[in-house]
């Protein structure tokens, strides 16, 4: 929603604002098909040729990712709590031979069942259950910093996958002034070639030249380079559900009594996800 209100904004400001100051919006609009097709092409070679194919489809997740924003909601973060917090609790009580049935098989557990929509996301599940499966197989002695630097590792590997199409949107965007001064120049080429053609014509060659510098800065600067910005924002909001699972999993381990490790999960949840120390509890007890 934001991003297609912030693209019609800036459009009507940019070219609104040419117009109210009296230029000719003719003459542009003629010239940005041309431009475009150069800059454009010239843009989607370069992202051929510096990524590979999963790159470029997961760049148009990434894209999708800007237009959906974050992932998980307030509720995703309450249940993420509540199986977590479950799991751990079956630890405790009945040892890791009753919690290994769980993590082995997600799919066919009727705790995990309990909580269909993160079923369905195979990174969060498979953060919890292989984790849980490490304290299974060792029947409860590792090392709780241990258990956290796997975690940690987990954690970092995963955001550093789903945060390539952020940079190479930042990529794209650092690129297309250039690429629009690769129009241009060719524009400026195209009109030394008819340098005895009337002023008035030598006019509009040279303007639609300068609308591929034009083109070139709007785009870089209004447009993808605030996508890759709001990508960023949207990659580190959905990345915070993986530390609250760290957080509870770590806590637990510790031994830490049941409020300390509900606050550990709560403190890594912006406020607008972020739920009630009661509302958590009670839903901890089944109220």
């Amino acid at each position: 929603m934001f991003p297609a209100i912030g693209l019609i904004i800036l459009l009507g400001m940019v070219f609104g604002g040419f117009v109210f100051t009296g230029g000719a919006l003719g003459p542009v609009l003629e010239a940005i098909p041309h431009e475009m097709l150069i800059i454009g092409g010239a843009a989607i070679g370069a992202l051929v040729i510096g990524n590979s194919g999963k790159e470029l489809k997961a760049l148009g997740g990434g894209v999708m990712k800007v237009l959906k924003g974050p992932k998980y909601k307030k509720q995703d973060y309450l249940d993420v709590i509540f199986l977590v917090s479950k799991l751990m609790k079956m630890l405790r009580m009945d040892g890791p031979i009753a919690l290994e049935p769980h993590v082995e098989d997600p799919k066919s557990s009727t705790v995990f069942a309990e909580y269909p929509r993160l079923l369905a996301d195979h990174t969060l599940i498979n953060l919890i259950a292989d984790t849980l499966r490490l304290v299974v197989v060792s029947s409860g002695t590792l090392d709780v910093h241990a258990v956290e630097e796997v975690m940690d590792n987990a954690i970092k590997t995963h955001h550093h996958e789903v945060e390539g199409p952020q940079g190479t949107l930042q990529s794209l965007g650092d690129a297309l002034p250039a690429l629009g001064i690769v129009a241009a120049v060719l524009g400026v080429v195209k009109t030394m070639g008819s340098i005895d053609k009337p002023p008035s014509i030598l006019g509009a060659m040279i303007g639609s030249a300068l609308v591929g510098t034009f083109l070139g800065v709007l785009l870089a600067y209004g447009i993808v380079g605030p996508l890759a910005n709001r990508l960023k924002q949207v990659i580190d909001a959905d990345g915070a559900i993986y530390h609250v699972v760290k957080q509870i999993i770590i806590a637990s381990l510790h031994g830490h009594p049941q409020p300390l490790v509900i606050e550990a999960a709560r403190s890594g949840i912006a406020h607008s996800n972020q739920p009630g120390f009661a509302e958590v509890f009670d839903g901890l007890r089944g109220r």
